[in-house]
């Protein structure tokens, strides 16, 4: 839960009886404003409601199915054969891995899926919704966990740049899939190289440049990253 507050809001949090321990949820529920505020006098309380899911101490009986979206079945409980290791740990094809212009080095996520297929196979993985898609003015989000082989084993919230229009709302929601889907990988050890700097370095070091590029339309000018085997920046840049 994020919580922004003023110095009035504060006031009235320290105020709060302490006699027993409350969540700060039930904090703020009991505090109410006070009938005149200046403009400069603001207070925000923002919940994404994402606190830890209290699971089912009762197993599943055998032969019924799991309820996803809210069970932690199998979490932790056993590594993967070594073959199933192996596959997901093995090093990247440096070739396979791209550049932001910003100098985000990432996987396209359909490589992500080839290695879950080639480990797991077709059917041995997949991705099961935690919560309802949440929609801002610029963004769509949603949870998703990653089970593989009957076992849960990662989840994580994937996010998507989106500006409103039914006609695109299916595309960003398959980009949030896809986002959550790339961050589950990270607790199975795929693509790890991505997140050590001193990779990070010699990659770019070997496979990029960093160049001047100029709006197409603003005309300013900032450094990027490309590839050194593609001649020219994308959309909307130019190289200067």
């Amino acid at each position: 839960m994020l919580h922004t507050t003023s110095p009035t809001a504060y006031a009235l949090f320290k105020d709060l009886p302490r006699k027993e321990s409350r969540p700060l949820s039930q904090l703020t529920a009991e505090v109410q404003p006070p009938q005149e505020q200046s403009q400069t006098d603001t207070t925000t309380t923002i919940s994404f409601h994402d606190g830890p899911i209290v699971a089912d101490p009762v197993a599943p009986a055998p032969g019924q199915p799991i309820n996803w979206s809210d069970s932690f079945h199998g979490l932790g409980v056993a590594p993967f054969p070594r073959e199933v290791s192996d596959v997901l740990l093995a090093p990247l094809n440096e070739e396979d891995i791209e550049i932001k212009p910003d100098g985000l080095l990432y996987l396209p996520e359909i490589k992500y899926r080839r290695i879950l297929n080639r480990a797991f196979g077709p059917g041995g993985w997949g991705l099961a919704p935690r919560t309802e898609s949440f929609i801002t003015p610029k963004q769509i989000s949603r949870e998703y966990a990653l089970v593989c082989h009957g076992r849960l084993v990662s989840v994580a919230r994937g996010e998507q740049d989106y500006f409103g229009g039914e006609e695109k709302v299916a595309t960003a929601l398959e980009g949030c899939k896809s986002n959550a889907l790339m961050r589950c990988c990270k607790d199975l050890g795929i693509a790890s190289e991505l997140w050590d700097p001193t990779f990070i370095k010699s990659w770019k070091k070997k496979y990029c440049d960093e160049v001047f590029g100029e709006h197409v339309v603003n005309k300013k000018k900032k450094k990027l990253w490309k590839l050194k085997r593609n001649k020219a920046l994308d959309y909307p840049y130019k190289l200067v």
